[in-house]
């Protein structure tokens, strides 16, 4: 401690002069902008959200915000999945649903691929994105169920499969007169 003191007397009277301050620089202190991500990793990030596997067990977000609007997607998805027929109504909001969803996936992943967030950032951005291709392939499972039109269709199969038979065992069919 002798020593200590010893030197910064010493340094005082060294520099007992009237100093003009020297300009200070700032700029390390203040905050800096967020490194954006290293290509290395932005590929592993855009290879981890294209996977074919990607959506396997992962989970749907409870809520994520779409278009400005907040959606408890987590329940409009297994909402929909419970039911056994969707009215056409449900239908169309299941679709528009659909179509949002894959504007956000859009709108997320565009930053990753500019290379415009930080790693951390582009982790989370993978992460929903991967929740909602999770959730976009829960809504693409559901089919079209129109009651009536599918029966028509079964009707009119039915029809021609019964029509086919009757002119077979007739003898009416085309394709044996052709053949004698």
């Amino acid at each position: 401690m002798i020593h200590d003191s010893f030197c910064d007397n010493a340094r005082l009277k060294a520099n007992s002069s009237p100093r003009v301050p020297r300009p200070v620089d700032t700029s390390k202190y203040e905050p800096t902008q967020q490194p954006s991500v290293k290509e290395y990793q932005r590929k592993q990030l855009l290879e981890r959200i294209g996977r074919d596997g990607s959506t396997v067990g992962a989970e749907i977000p409870d809520c994520i915000t779409v278009q400005g609007e907040q959606l408890d997607l987590r329940t409009f998805v297994f909402e929909i999945n419970r039911r056994e027929t969707i009215p056409p109504g449900e239908r169309e909001r299941v679709e528009t649903a659909k179509r949002n969803l894959r504007r956000e996936r859009l709108e997320r992943l565009e930053p990753i691929e500019n290379n415009e967030v930080s790693y951390e950032e582009g982790e989370t951005l993978a992460e929903s994105i991967i929740g909602i291709d999770r959730a976009l392939n829960a809504l693409g499972q559901l089919e079209p169920v129109d009651l009536e039109a599918e029966a028509e269709r079964q009707a009119a199969a039915d029809n021609k499969r019964w029509t086919r038979f009757l002119k077979k065992a007739l003898g009416n069919d085309d394709t044996t007169r052709r053949r004698r």
